[in-house]
């Protein structure tokens, strides 16, 4: 196990990262980030100022002194390439490397979208399509097969430099759907799926939830549809910009996001009549990390889902942790009661996070630990799942209490849910419960189980290494609740 600090350098803000990885996993242990203003500096002036040099030294040896507080390891550093603009830049590197021994490597467009697609293959369970990444000055548009980047285009308009034009929101969109029509893989795009990530698409999807009502407050796999876009082109339209930084959960880039950003990304949608785009919360920091502890080594997410559930437990499971037992118990218990329960197959995700993190909600508190799975669960960043996925999860995951149902609740996402997703949950819920305790000497005494169904009744035969008494008897206490959900009679032998 070691610590690693990442940190950013650009001309918008630093941001420090420290990670503690093993295995090839990671969990961040700090971030921090701060925000400036160098675009006189790089841009107009081209030369880095005393003032601004003395500011981003005391920010980075303030990071320093973080740096040595959670003891680190390994420190990467990385700076974006606009800095180049600024004449002194090579000497002001020189200076931050005395100082705070920070080695930063700029990083070249190649190596941006490389972290970039790494970032949105951890987060989006998709084998090929396209990524729009909306930056503060460029924006790319990448396309990929078979997990890796086939080709790329930047397009020379970010958030920022399109706002700062000062042109009408039309006019915005005019010069972006310009350049995209120059954009080789714009004249070449087919219909396959498109990702969107960056501060922009996060702005815009959190205003588009609002307005359409959306009730999960989760950023990554939102599907922004056009419908929704054009809801937020009307809002931008009546609203005075200064009140965009007064909208709850938009960034401290959120004028320029709601501007510029929003401009860039309806000539997207225009240009390339797009129904919807997948929002990620993908960033290229995020693929320095993954490209440091796992290269290149695409088959960690050949599933994305285990992947996700391996990473989350990876610094939580205990001694005795039998999630893994669970989740097989879970598939196993779903196969040999097919006829009973009568689910399609598109609940067998939501199953997986429900069983696999069963007692995430012991960290919060251990009474009543199912209820409080809930907000876990919702807010795990488990990826390679819908958002819907997450949501039947985490209901799921508090239904092993059947108590814990209630209704009221459920219909507050009924825009979401279906009638049938409703009666799922309780019998996601039991399932899970129910592999809980056939594993509940935590010694994996049950290899096995076959299921005869005898008209009112459903005799479970264990395969077992030892006595089952005990795994038996915890069983047993959900007797009750399986005849209230199945109407049949359970018997455990």
């Amino acid at each position: 196990m070691e610590n690693i600090a990442y940190i950013e350098f650009d001309e918008r803000k630093t941001k420090l990262l420290i990670v503690q990885s093993r295995n090839g996993r990671y969990r961040i242990l700090e971030e921090v980030e701060n925000y400036y203003d160098l675009r006189s500096d790089i841009l107009t002036d081209c030369l880095f100022s005393p003032k601004s040099k003395a500011d981003i030294l005391k920010i980075l040896n303030i990071y320093r002194y973080t740096i040595e507080t959670f003891k680190v390891d390994k420190m990467i550093a990385t700076a974006s390439n606009i800095i180049v603009k600024a004449r002194n830049y090579r000497g002001f590197l020189d200076e931050i490397y005395t100082n705070t021994g920070m080695n930063f490597i700029i990083s070249n467009d190649d190596e941006v979208v490389k972290n970039i697609y790494l970032s949105c293959m951890s987060k989006i369970d998709t084998s090929k399509g396209y990524i729009i990444n909306v930056g503060s000055y460029q924006t790319y548009f990448i396309k990929f097969n078979r997990r890796n980047v086939i080709e790329y285009n930047t397009i020379p308009y970010g958030y920022t430099n399109l706002t700062e034009l000062g042109v009408s929101f039309d006019e915005m969109t005019a010069l972006v759907k310009k350049e995209l029509k120059k954009a080789s893989l714009v004249k070449g795009y087919d219909e396959e799926m498109v990702v969107g990530c960056g501060c922009s698409f996060i702005d815009v999807s959190r205003v588009a939830k609002k307005l359409t009502k959306y009730p999960i407050e989760i950023d990554n796999n939102y599907d922004l549809s056009n419908e929704a876009l054009t809801k937020v082109c009307e809002f931008a339209s009546t609203i005075d910009v200064q009140k965009v930084k007064k909208i709850k959960g938009i960034g401290p880039e959120g004028v320029e996001s709601m501007n510029g950003g929003l401009a860039i990304i309806s000539s997207f949608f225009e240009t390339l009549k797009l129904p919807q785009v997948s929002v990620s919360t993908a960033n290229k920091l995020e693929g320095i990390v993954l490209f440091n502890l796992v290269g290149v080594a695409n088959e960690k997410y050949t599933d994305l889902l285990q992947n996700s559930l391996d990473s989350y437990y990876e610094f939580k499971k205990e001694g005795l942790a039998i999630n893994s037992q669970v989740y097989d118990m879970a598939i196993l218990l779903f196969k040999q009661l097919k006829v009973v329960h009568k689910l399609p197959r598109v609940y067998v995700k939501p199953l997986k996070i429900a069983a696999y993190m069963f007692d995430c909600g012991k960290f919060i508190n251990f009474s009543n630990y199912q209820k409080h799975a809930f907000y876990g669960i919702l807010n795990s960043d488990i990826t390679g799942v819908s958002q819907k996925d997450l949501l039947l999860a985490a209901f799921a995951c508090t239904c092993q209490n059947i108590d814990n149902f209630n209704l009221p609740e459920v219909m507050k996402y009924r825009e979401i849910l279906t009638d049938e997703d409703v009666d799922a949950i309780r019998k996601l819920g039991l399932l899970v419960n129910l592999a809980v305790n056939l594993n509940a000497s935590r010694k994996n005494v049950i290899n096995d189980i076959v299921c005869d169904i005898l008209g009112d009744s459903i005799i479970m035969k264990t395969v077992v290494t030892t006595d089952p008494s005990f795994e038996i008897m915890q069983s047993m206490k959900v007797s009750d609740d399986f005849k209230k959900i199945f109407k049949k009679s359970l018997q455990i032998i």
